[in-house]
Formats: structure tokens, C-alpha cells, sequence
């Protein structure tokens, strides 16, 4: 099992959704899902609060479960071994009957429980750009299945390349996106004269719509448009995020 399996295993065992965990942890939500998807690696700064969030320790995420005649468990494993351990001889019989009484009902359960039909939405291999590239939108696409941890009411998704929406869409990861109206600060995915763009969208009273980059390090990426420029600008979509990131000060 992955680093990234195991961080997903262990984060369902303690009810929390991703967005939670990215909360905790201080990232973005697209940072989360790809920790869990192997895209990206983990800071040591993140790793050291991700171990005290899942109270577990780095042989939990790391290792095996099982290496040799080691057994690797997380910290709330071992508190059960122990007490295990503590009990005598009926009372570890006793355990392990009402464990494997458990187990066998968790599977006649699993086993009757209708399997729910999976959605699918398409995902385009093209990368939107947080930057600039030339598109578009065709038939150059995969299906992937809508699960707990895509946001509700995605319609389709699209990979991010560039550093210029970071950090609350990371280089590589992948933005989910309906096509609901766009409201000014929703991050929509735009087609700006031929070229594929993900940026804020801000439109002020006197009819200029900015495009922002949200790593203001990447300012020089961001697209104005006044009203009667002439420029074809295209909206795809609302990128689904947890919250509305601030507008840069205009």
C-alpha cells in the first residue's frame, strides 16, 4: 500500500473529508488530493503536522503493514494490541469471537448493500493553463469516476499547468468544474483569444473584467479586459473550490 493510500485509509477512519484535513494541515484542497494521489510529495513542515493530525507515526505511512515478522499499526492499533496483551486467556478468546463475529456481519452487510451506479465526467488531458497555452476543448479526454472526493456538481475537470493559481490550485493537479454562471472572485476556466486560461474572474461597474493570477508572483499572467477591447473570451466553466479565495487589491 502507498503513502498515499494509507493517507487516504487513515483520513476516512477519522471521518474527515479532505478539505478538513487540508484545513488542518494548512495546504489547499488540490494539495490534499494529490498527497493522496501520489502527484506531489509532502514538505517536511506539512509531513510533521500530518503525524500529529492522523496520530500516527512515520512507519504507519512509510512502511509496509507488513515487513518481515514486524507488524506496523498506527498509534490507535497499538493502544488495542496492548490491552489485548493485558487480558487473560478466556478474555482474548472471548476478543477474538466477538471480532470475527463482527467481521463476518461487516461482510454479509457489504455483500447485500446494492452497489450504487458511479458517474462519470470527463477529464481533459489538455491542461487548462495557469499560465498560457493553446487549447481546447475537444474530444482529447477520459472518463473518471465521481467519488466522495470530487465536489459535488462537477460537470468535468481539467488538469492545471503553472505555478500562477497556487496555492490554491497547484501546478499538475486537477480542478473540477461546472458551468453555473460565474459570480466576480469565482475562478472560472477561460479560452482568451485561442489561449486556455484558469484565473479569478472580477468584473467591475464600469464593464473591465480582470483575470487574475492568485499567486500574485505571477501578476504579470494576469489578463484585463476592457469593455469594447474586441478579444474573444470564452467561459468553460466555475472551477468548484471550497471557498472564495480574496480578490487582489485592484
Amino acid at each position: 500500500m502507498s503513502f498515499g493510500q494509507r493517507l487516504r485509509e487513515r483520513r476516512k477512519e477519522l471521518g474527515m473529508s479532505q478539505g478538513e484535513l487540508a484545513r488542518a494541515l494548512g495546504v489547499s484542497l488540490s494539495a490534499v488530493s494529490n498527497y493522496e494521489s501520489g502527484q506531489n510529495a509532502m514538505r517536511e513542515d506539512v509531513l510533521l503536522r500530518l503525524l500529529q493530525v492522523l496520530d500516527v507515526e512515520p512507519n504507519y505511512l512509510y512502511q509496509d503493514f507488513m515487513s518481515g515478522k514486524v507488524f506496523v499499526c498506527s498509534v490507535e492499533e497499538r493502544r488495542l494490541v496492548e490491552k489485548y496483551r493485558r487480558l487473560r486467556t478466556t478474555g482474548r478468546q472471548a476478543l477474538q469471537s466477538v471480532a470475527d463475529a463482527l467481521t463476518s456481519y461487516q461482510s454479509d452487510l457489504e455483500e447485500e448493500r446494492p452497489k450504487p451506479e458511479i458517474r462519470q465526467i470527463p477529464l481533459y488531458r489538455s491542461p487548462a493553463a495557469a499560465g498560457f497555452m493553446s487549447p481546447v476543448f475537444g474530444e482529447d479526454f477520459d472518463y473518471i469516476d465521481v467519488t466522495g472526493d470530487v465536489p459535488p456538481g462537477a460537470e468535468f475537470a481539467v488538469r492545471i499547468q503553472g505555478d500562477s493559481m497556487e496555492p490554491y490550485i497547484m501546478d499538475g493537479s486537477i480542478a473540477y468544474v461546472n458551468r453555473d454562471p460565474l459570480s466576480s472572485g469565482d475562478v472560472g476556466i477561460f479560452c482568451v483569444d485561442g489561449e486556455l486560461l484558469c484565473k479569478q474572474y472580477v468584473r467591475d461597474v464600469l464593464g473591465m473584467t480582470y483575470l487574475f493570477s492568485l499567486n500574485r508572483k505571477r501578476a504579470n499572467m494576469d489578463v484585463i479586459l476592457p469593455r469594447d477591447s474586441g478579444r474573444s473570451v470564452v467561459c468553460f466553466g466555475r472551477v468548484l473550490l471550497p471557498f472564495r479565495p480574496e480578490i487582489p487589491g485592484m
